[in-house]
């Protein structure tokens, strides 16, 4: 029997799971956060996060170098991902990463106002000591394109909107 056609045939018959970008981002209290520098030095990090019409807010401070990146409006990428603890094949953990432009809000204005609030609803108070910190500025990422894998041969585009657009079937798992 041949291992390559093997493996193949299995790609071929796997069925796409359902997609539930929404239900991940539901279960997810932080975003990974991909930035890079002006030299164009990667730099990986985290915050928690509140979502408000398919945008992603977190209060970040200055002392974190992916801050200054963020409000510098370099390429970002965020990243939800499912927990290790709760994923039957770590190879295969469900996944949404986008790519996104960002926003600096301004302090004290409205927005400020209602996201901050939601940050302490959702995250507790500590978010109120924090976003009194001078430091501390609040971000939007603003989705531009994504991917969302959940299983082996169940990968699909996002859009803007966080809405599937077509599943990923253009090319099979290649083996030696």
């Amino acid at each position: 029997m041949n291992h390559t056609h093997t493996q193949e045939e299995a790609q071929r018959q796997a069925k796409p799971v359902a997609p539930k970008v929404k239900e991940l981002i539901a279960r997810t209290q932080s975003i990974i956060l991909a930035t890079v520098d002006a030299e164009g030095t990667p730099n990986s990090s985290y915050a928690p996060f509140v979502e408000i019409d398919n945008k992603f807010y977190i209060l970040v401070s200055f002392m974190a170098k992916h801050t200054k990146n963020l409000s510098e409006g370099r390429k970002t990428s965020m990243m939800f991902i499912e927990d290790e603890s709760a994923t039957k094949q770590i190879y295969a953990r469900e996944r949404l990463t986008i790519e996104a432009t960002t926003t600096q809000i301004e302090r004290d204005s409205e927005i400020w106002n209602q996201v901050v609030g939601l940050l302490k609803e959702t995250h507790g108070k500590v978010v109120d000591v924090i976003s009194e910190m001078k430091d501390f500025i609040l971000i939007a990422l603003n989705p531009v394109k994504g991917a969302y894998v959940n299983g082996f041969g169940s990968a699909y585009f996002v859009d803007e909107n966080l809405e599937i657009m077509q599943h990923r079937n253009d090319q099979n798992h290649q083996s030696k």
